[in-house]
Formats: structure tokens, C-alpha cells, sequence
């Protein structure tokens, strides 16, 4: 139960932030604030402060929907943040989105500390991947400017393109920028953006860092910035970072599950970027080259670091276990040419999906075999890489710290690579023994002027992964988005979250006035089934519906139909388009932006990205067009393997899975209108099914209460 000193303390701050800020209260923020305030105060703790585990376990996490307007960064954080200092726990604030995540370290909180009365320290959390290697960058220079490419550039340049002028140029600008203090080593905080094949380079994880082993340790960018995790009430971070440190067992790079309480904004991606974590993928062509290179270097890698001892032993068993790893690999490629069926009837190339996550006979067998070389492996990098700490800790070594500093980053590479191949083919060798099967699928890449076969497996659920290793560790947490439910029910989010069904759901209201909108279906719309007959009536329809003054968002769910829309509306009217692909994102903003301000028409061409997350407030959106009920296109591996499991069931996933799934992405597309309480303006649906379908009536329901005209 929620303690008079900690209501006191919330109340406190709220109300001195109001008053700092000369705002009214909102009756959905209130609301918001005393939801999440009820669940944190309510958790039974032992003596020990660690939350009591109980048989209501599950009342800890609180999940609130609050609708656009509500202001429920300010209401979580002036929740939050009074609770975590009353049970000493530090808050993680996680969020899906760069912009969001700047938006809460860079203005809601400094907001917060100026204004609440509230004292805390206050850091920012980002993955090593973001950071530069001052290791890798040395090395990289040191081969650059030497004759000839050296074992490290030779080996991580396998899947990148070589390093030109521009490359040799921008490296020693980062070295001199660091030395002289101008740039932290943050990529976020270069002067110009810098392409991922450039960053990959000089960057590193776990696998490859040495960590305070490193002699650059000191002045790494890093472990700086992690020093000041320790120090902190408060965490902002973001979900990539949130379950990379679950993957690592949880307190790796963020504190401890058991001491954190989670805020997780814009929840509704939580499920989807769990499930890339937890996939897993190999390439059979890529796999089959770094085989063979590792063992082409595994000799001059004993030569410069070998011990005489432990890592000597493990690396003299290698080339046997790389070559049979490596002939299996080769036997995997035409089996999986005769396995899998890569063409559709047009000739498109396409993934091929085992049907119910079942590999068949000769796949499994070669998978166990597949499995057996790359357990071996991986246990002897593993005590490759445990002896090169061992000695780059012992200030008596036998092996040069410079020697070992070069090849340490190889060494963790090959050892990830290993844990990846021995992580995918083992799932591929065993048959599913829970309820809820693997997706598993091959897909065509291109690879080196070729294709290459991408081997991936993916659980088809991530609710019992984040029931585990988060919702039942967690000392609280708090999910929240503006689209949390589907269809007016959280089933959907419990579903593919895992969420317990004893934790407290809220559905908190949006301020806005949406009357002040208007949803229209035209009578002459069409149901976009079919294809060619809905683009027409698209076409046809768009000039008048553009018209009006402002700027307007068209949201199209194929980009074929939106590229064909475009190419058959009049010049005159392509001209005032600004189509997704043509520039940047920021760009086409910035241009549309321009164009209503000097008082002429804008029109937004976008795809399923600019259905979420687009602010577009006053009249920078007067008008949105919705082209087609957003249904997902039925190829994506995942979603075909969970639809069929609940067929299997009995079920009938049309229903279950995909009409909710559309009525949350509709929701979203409906929200780019009203981005203020005194915005205005028009709705339009062109597609008929809305009206025609029987779950039609159950996606306009779950809408906002816009004002109806549907012919």
C-alpha cells in the first residue's frame, strides 16, 4: 500500500512542478501518476528491501495506456522517481526511439530537477557499439599506414568493403579529435554522420573487449560513461540496451533486475525487438570463408601469442575440428539448394519457412553434426580467451601486452562466431518440447556478387523470454505507449509481452477534444482486396480529397502502390508530393514543413514508419488519408508461424491475430492528426471494408470517438 510519506512526496512534486512550470493539472496526468504511484508503493518487501516474491506476484508491474496529450513522460517520471529514492532502487527509463530517449535526458528531466524539488543524479545508458575502441582504432591506423594489410584488417574486412582515402582520412581526424579533447569518442556526438561500414571498424562488444584489462581502459569512452551508471538515481537507456543486458544474464551493463525499477515507454515494441535478441542466424557462405580463413591464421595467431601452456593446447586442437566444421558447412549448401523451394510463381526470391518450425531428416541430422564441431570449438576459444585475460592481467607474461592486445578482439570474434553457429544448429537439430514452437526459416542474401543462404530460427512469442528474465526479476516496472491495447483489450499485448494477468491495467484519456476531428469513408471508396481496382479508385480520388489548405499525410501499406499512385497523378500535383524514399526522412519533414509555412500546399506520401511517431502538429497535418486498412503483408516468417500454431489449436488467427494487430497500426495512423489540444481536421479511410467486413465494426470501436461521416 501506497504510504502517506511517499503520496506526500508525489503530491509535493507535482505540485511544485506545476506551479514552476505555470501549468493545470490534466485529469488524464493525475490519473496516470496515482496508477503507477499504487503499484510501486503496493510491493511487499522482506528485510532485506528485496521485493517479497508471493503468490500475487505480478501486482509489481503496472501497464497504462495514455492516450496522445496526456503528458505521461512527466506523469512516469514524477511517479517513478519519488518511489525509487523511497526504496533505494535506481529507475531505468527505456525507450524505443534515439529522438525519445534525447527528448527525456536533454529536456523532460532537467525540466524535472529544475522544477519538482526532486535531487538525483541523472545518466545516460548506451551499448558499447556506440563508443569508439581506442584499441581498434590504434591498430587500424598502425596497418593503415604500414605496408600491407595485417592479420586483424585481414580478418575483419571479410565482409566490408576495403578502406579508401576518405576512410584513412576520417580515421586520423577521430584520433586527433580525441587528443585533443573536441569529441568523447560517442558516435553520437561526431561532427558528421559516419556510415556503418566506417563505424564498424573502430567500435567493438563484449566478445572482442577486454575490458579493464585494456591499457587504453582509462581513457575509454565506455567504461566513462558506465562509471557514471553506478552514481545514478536514474537511468535513461533504451530497449536494444535493456535486453542486451538481459542476453548477458541482467546487471552486466545496467544494474541488477532485483534493484531496478523499469520504465518502459513506448512499450508496444518491447515484443518485437525481443524476439530479434533472442533469434539466432548463420550464414552458410560467410560461416564456410571465416572457417577457413580462422584456420589460415590460427597458425601466426600461436606464433605471436602462444603461452606454452593451456591456450598453446586448445589452439593445436583447432585446425581439425575448423576443417570438419568447415566441410559440413559445404555439405549444408546443396542440401538446402534441394531442401527449400526460393521462388514464388512470379519468380520473386523469397524466403523459404519450415512449415510448424519442423526441419526435415537430412537438415536435423547435419544440424547435430553441425552442432557437435561447433560445441567443441566454442569451448576451446572459450579457454583461448580465459588464458589471454589470465595473461593480460599477469604483469610477469610471457606474451607481449602489445601482441596481445592486437589479436585479443580476434580471438573474442571467433569465439562469438562459434557461440552464434553452435546456438543456431543447435536449435535446428532438436524437435520442439514446448507448447509453443520455433519459426524457422532460410532466407537468399546477397553476398560478395553472389547469394549466400542465412540460416535463422526465432522463438515466435517473446512473453515467456520477458517473463523470466524480466517480469519476474524486475523489482517493478511500468509499460506505457499511447497504443497499448488492441481492440479495446490488452490481450494482445499479454500475448506476445507476457505480461501477468494479476498486474494493473489502465486505460488513461486523451485530453484532446476529438470531435474537433472528423473520420470519413467515402461512399465511392472500394475494399482494397483487390489490388488493381483500389489503386485506381486511389488515384482517382486523391486530387479532390487534397485540396484544402495545409499540409496532408497519405499512408499507403505497399510501396508499390504508392510509387504507381504517384507516377499516375497529374504533374501538377507531383509536384506538391513528397514521397518516402526520394530523401531522408528529416529532409522530406524539414521540406514539407517549409512548403505549409510559406503558405503553400504539402502533400506526405509514406509507408507503415510514417504511421508512428510523425509530429506533425497544427497545419502541418490537416488531413490524413489512410489508402488501406493496414493489414501485414502475410511473408514475414514469424507472423506466418505463430498464425499457423493457432490454427494448429484450433484458433482462427485471422481474428486472433491479425485484425487486432491492424486495429492497433489503424489507431496509430489516426493519432498523426491530432498532435495538440487545439488541432483539427480530417480522417479519410479509402477502403471499404471498414464498413462491409463484420471486424469492421470492431476496428472503428476501438478508435477515438472522432466525429463520423461514413457513407
Amino acid at each position: 500500500m501506497l504510504s502517506d510519506k511517499d503520496k506526500e512526496s508525489i503530491q509535493n512534486a507535482y505540485r511544485q512542478f506545476l506551479n514552476g512550470r505555470e501549468l493545470k493539472a490534466r485529469y488524464g496526468q493525475k490519473l496516470m501518476i496515482a496508477a503507477i504511484a499504487r503499484a510501486l508503493g503496493g510491493i511487499q518487501r522482506n528485510g532485506a528491501g528485496e521485493r517479497d516474491h508471493g503468490k500475487t506476484d505480478g501486482e509489481h508491474i503496472c501497464v497504462v495506456e495514455a492516450g496522445t496529450g496526456t503528458g505521461k513522460t512527466v506523469s512516469y517520471l514524477l511517479a517513478a522517481i519519488p518511489m525509487a529514492i523511497a526504496h533505494d532502487k535506481t529507475l531505468v527509463v527505456s525507450t524505443a526511439t534515439v529522438a525519445l530517449q534525447e527528448q527525456i535526458i536533454n529536456k523532460d528531466l532537467p525540466e524535472l530537477i529544475r522544477h519538482s524539488g526532486l535531487k538525483f543524479e541523472v545518466s545516460l545508458a548506451k551499448g558499447r557499439g556506440r563508443y569508439l575502441c581506442l584499441s581498434k582504432l590504434d591498430q587500424l591506423l598502425t596497418e593503415l599506414t604500414s605496408s600491407g594489410i595485417g592479420a586483424s584488417m585481414a580478418l575483419y574486412e571479410d565482409e566490408k568493403p576495403q578502406v579508401d582515402e576518405a576512410g584513412i582520412k576520417l580515421y586520423r581526424a577521430m584520433a586527433d579529435e580525441l587528443a585533443s579533447g573536441k569529441w568523447d569518442g560517442d558516435r553520437d556526438n561526431w561532427k558528421d554522420t559516419i556510415e556503418g561500414d566506417d563505424w564498424s571498424r573502430v567500435t567493438t562488444d563484449h566478445r572482442q573487449c577486454s575490458g579493464r584489462r585494456c591499457p587504453h581502459v582509462s581513457s575509454c569512452s565506455f567504461f566513462r560513461a558506465r562509471e557514471s551508471l553506478g552514481k545514478s538515481r536514474v537511468i535513461v537507456a533504451n530497449h536494444d540496451l535493456l535486453l542486451a543486458d538481459l542476453a548477458l544474464g541482467g546487471g552486466a551493463i545496467l544494474p541488477p533486475p532485483e534493484e531496478t525499477i523499469y520504465v518502459l515507454d513506448e512499450a508496444h515494441h518491447l515484443p518485437d525487438k525481443a524476439l530479434n535478441h533472442f533469434a539466432h542466424h548463420s550464414r552458410v557462405g560467410a560461416t564456410t570463408g571465416w572457417l577457413d580463413q580462422a584456420n589460415k591464421n590460427l597458425g601466426q595467431m600461436l606464433g605471436e601469442i602462444g603461452d606454452g601452456a593451456e591456450l598453446d593446447r586448445a589452439g593445436e586442437e583447432l585446425p581439425a575440428l575448423f576443417t570438419a566444421a568447415k566441410q559440413k558447412m559445404e555439405m549444408a549448401w546443396p542440401l538446402l539448394e534441394d531442401l527449400c523451394e526460393f521462388e514464388d510463381e512470379r519468380g520473386r526470391v523469397q524466403r523459404h519457412r519450415f512449415e510448424g518450425g519442423v526441419v526435415p531428416e537430412p537438415l536435423m541430422h547435419l544440424a547435430e553434426q553441425l552442432r557437435e564441431d561447433f560445441d567443441e570449438i566454442e569451448g576451446l576459444l572459450s579457454k583461448m580467451v580465459q588464458s589471454a585475460q589470465r595473461m593480460m592481467e599477469d604483469a610477469h607474461s610471457p606474451v607481449p601486452i602489445v601482441d596481445l592486445e592486437r589479436w585479443y578482439p580476434i580471438l573474442g570474434s571467433w569465439h562469438g562466431r562459434a557461440e552464434a553457429n553452435l546456438e543456431l544448429w543447435a536449435n535446428y537439430s532438436r524437435i520442439d518440447e514446448g507448447t509453443v514452437p520455433q519459426a524457422r526459416w532460410v532466407t537468399l542474401v546477397e553476398w560478395g556478387g553472389s547469394f549466400d543462404f542465412e540460416v535463422c530460427s526465432s522463438p515466435i512469442l517473446a512473453g515467456k523470454t520477458l517473463e523470466y528474465s524480466l517480469w519476474r526479476r524486475c523489482y517493478g516496472a511500468v509499460l506505457t505507449s499511447a497504443t497499448l491495447t488492441a481492440l479495446g483489450r490488452f490481450d494482445r499485448l499479454k500475448m506476445r509481452a507476457g505480461t501477468p494477468d494479476n498486474a494493473s491495467y489502465e486505460i488513461v484519456p486523451s485530453p484532446f477534444d476529438f470531435s474537433r476531428a472528423e473520420l470519413r469513408v467515402p461512399k465511392d471508396a472500394v475494399e482494397a482486396n483487390n489490388a488493381d481496382l483500389h489503386t485506381d479508385a486511389v488515384i482517382e480520388a486523391l486530387p479532390g480529397l487534397l485540396d484544402g489548405p495545409g499540409g496532408s499525410l497519405v499512408l499507403f501499406a505497399s510501396r508499390r502502390q504508392m510509387e504507381t499512385v504517384h507516377e499516375s497523378l497529374p504533374g501538377t500535383w507531383r509536384n506538391r508530393i513528397l514521397m518516402q524514399g526520394q530523401q531522408s526522412r528529416q529532409q522530406l519533414l524539414d521540406s514539407h514543413k517549409k512548403n505549409v509555412d510559406s503558405g503553400g500546399h504539402s502533400v506526405l506520401f509514406g509507408l507503415a514508419s510514417f504511421a508512428e511517431g510523425l509530429d506533425l502538429p497544427g497545419d502541418y497535418c490537416r488531413h490524413v488519408v489512410i489508402a488501406k486498412l493496414p493489414f501485414a503483408v502475410p511473408d514475414d516468417p514469424i507472423e506466418a508461424a505463430l498464425a499457423e500454431w493457432i490454427e494448429a489449436k484450433g484458433g482462427n488467427a485471422f481474428m486472433q491475430i491479425t485484425v487486432p494487430d491492424a486495429a492497433l497500426k489503424l489507431v496509430q495512423a489516426c493519432g498523426r492528426l491530432l498532435r495538440t489540444e487545439q488541432d483539427s481536421g480530417t480522417i479519410t479511410l479509402l477502403d471499404r471494408r471498414i464498413v462491409t467486413k463484420r471486424y469492421g465494426r470492431a476496428m472503428l470501436d476501438s478508435l477515438p470517438p472522432f466525429k463520423r461521416s461514413i457513407n
